[in-house]
């Protein structure tokens, strides 16, 4: 079983930054490497979107076009984390954050595409004025 809790999330104008946290508490004997980590975002009324994610058996990181170069998604395997750097925040990027993982798998490349997040986080709020 894996717990994910996000933190980070605030109010900023736009051009800011925020970092986002997700910490993943494990049972006993498991392991975060090789797991795929997501972060998506979901505005009430449209479809969840996937941002960003990384794969911690390799550190290969996949970006969605409207976050590449403003977004940097990374790992630290001995603290279990996964962070997610935001910088030049656009009041589109508002939204609730919610950070996933996936069970352990192996993957050649990236995790885009891949399915089947089994765990999810509650999520944390993130509001960007313009």
């Amino acid at each position: 079983q894996v717990q994910l809790v996000e933190s980070g999330g605030g109010s900023v104008q736009s051009g800011g930054s925020l970092r986002l946290s997700c910490a993943a508490s494990l049972g006993p004997g498991d392991t975060f490497r090789n797991r795929c980590m997501g972060w998506f975002r979901q505005v009430p009324g449209k479809e969840r979107e996937a941002v960003a994610n990384v794969y911690t058996g390799g550190g290969t990181t996949y970006y969605a076009d409207s976050v590449k170069d403003r977004f940097t998604i990374s790992q630290d395997n001995a603290k279990n984390t996964v962070y997610l750097q935001m910088n030049n925040l656009l009041p589109e990027d508002a939204a609730m954050y919610y950070c996933a993982a996936s069970s352990r798998k192996l993957i050649v490349g990236t995790c885009h595409g891949m399915t089947g997040y089994a765990y999810w986080g509650q999520g944390t709020q993130v509001t960007v004025s313009s």
